[in-house]
């Protein structure tokens, strides 16, 4: 009888009703990796796409050649910027279901992987985020209220209404647009560091995407362009086991780490415990002198996991365990920092206490004002002629003819008497 071939379909560890089981992800104990020279070539490192770089260990004490050695003071930095953006994220995740907002994505669980690279980079370091990276903006010192605006679109909304929320952008903060469309900020980011290199400055790129958008062709194309030139540019994949309701063996996590990808072009890759703060912070800065001494990209995996759905159109109890999270190996980030620096001395459950009291005040105080600004249903609301601004370098005449044929209309509206649209805005759609 002749023997057929049969196709691998990928398959979930655990389904609703299931127990979790994570006994698919190769953890390494905390310490045991080896740290090479930023120097050294990528075919000499490749282990380190295999195994994990841990610095907390099971009883939250920094060990290993990978410890970054942080004062106390950057280490509470660290955490208050995790913890912020977890209470900004469960604030806006209230207002979209009680529909003041039309759309969030959490980023719960997967803080420090925006905190502890964005400390570890330098502020004119251009940075390409995905959606699930807020806590870059925060890091370097956004306002809460213009991201809250960002999401309501409102007459303060970054965007001026045009995007949806979530996309933020931030070009005086060295933040590129976020894009819906998966996977095109990687090759930008390699562009945007050659660009830098050409000019000789001492600048480089970081980009994110989830480990679902490496299936994408961007992913490839950003690799190739990074590999052949030798650009300063850390691309990132946040491996956090779930590309909306797809498993990440989907994307071919089954086989071989995501990181192990960088080592096929001849870019070092690394995986990380994204979940440690220290480990992160680490790597990056290993990454980013890297970069910055010539030796060309590095390819990172940080293993973590979206606690959250994957946005609040998501529902993640009818594709995994409702309780998945709890069971994560590699725990909380934000409870681990904390833990390590009650450990050394520098924190307490009540000045934890305190300062999650002090972070939710804040977050109801810009809440408050950026509703001031408006809402969905409540004014004051955006400015309908602003549609024909940021379009052109020089407005067309036909252009200009229907903004100052809107303008009139909207001031006749203003009237107490409906006025009859201006003749030629009816017929607007008839223009070139």
């Amino acid at each position: 009888m002749t023997q057929r071939s049969r196709l691998h379909v990928p398959h979930p560890p655990a389904r609703p009703g299931d127990k979790p089981d994570f006994s698919y992800v190769q953890i390494s104990p905390a310490g045991a990796v080896g740290r090479p020279d930023v120097t050294a070539p990528a075919r000499d490192i490749e282990s380190l796409s295999l195994e994990m770089v841990r610095v907390l260990d099971d009883q939250h004490r920094a060990v290993g050649p990978w410890n970054p050695h942080l004062e106390p003071q950057d280490l509470q930095v660290g955490l208050r910027h995790m913890l912020l953006t977890r209470h900004f994220d469960d604030r806006m995740q209230r207002m979209q279901r009680q529909g003041r907002v039309s759309f969030y994505m959490k980023s719960t669980g997967e803080e420090a992987v925006s905190v502890g690279q964005g400390m570890a980079l330098l502020p004119g370091d251009m940075l390409f985020p995905s959606y699930r990276n807020q806590a870059l903006y925060i890091v370097r010192g956004r306002s809460l209220v213009d991201l809250m605006c960002q999401c309501l679109s409102n007459t303060k909304d970054m965007c001026k209404g045009r995007q949806m929320p979530v996309m933020y952008h931030w070009a005086s903060g060295n933040i590129f647009s976020i894009s819906g469309n998966l996977a095109t900020q990687f090759p930008q980011a390699v562009g945007w560091a050659m660009a830098a290199a050409i000019k000789g400055e001492d600048r480089l790129a970081a980009s994110w995407i989830g480990e679902g958008s490496t299936a994408e062709a961007d992913f490839h194309h950003a690799l190739t362009f990074a590999a052949v030139y030798q650009a300063p540019v850390i691309l990132n994949v946040v491996n956090n086991q779930w590309a909306i309701s797809t498993f990440q063996g989907f994307a071919g996590g089954e086989h071989r780490t995501f990181a192990q990808r960088g080592p096929g072009y001849g870019i070092p890759g690394i995986r990380v415990d994204g979940n440690d703060f220290l480990a992160v912070h680490a790597v990056t800065q290993w990454a980013a002198e890297r970069a910055r001494q010539s030796g060309g990209p590095t390819l990172i995996e940080h293993v973590t996991y979206r606690a959250a759905a994957h946005s609040t159109s998501d529902d993640p109890s009818r594709y995994r365990p409702k309780e998945e999270w709890q069971s994560w190996p590699l725990g909380d980030p934000i409870n681990r920092l904390k833990q390590h620096l009650i450990g050394l001395g520098e924190w307490s459950e009540e000045r934890h206490s305190a300062l999650e009291k002090q972070l939710e005040a804040h977050v109801s105080a810009c809440w408050k004002e950026a509703v001031s600004y408006g809402t969905l249903t409540e004014g004051p609301s955006l400015d309908p002629a602003s549609m024909f601004e940021d379009v052109f370098k020089q407005l067309p005449a036909h252009l200009a003819r229907q903004r100052d044929q809107l303008r009139a209309l909207l001031r006749a509206q203003e009237g107490s008497a409906p006025k009859k649209a201006p003749e030629g805005l009816q017929s607007v759609a008839k223009e070139g």
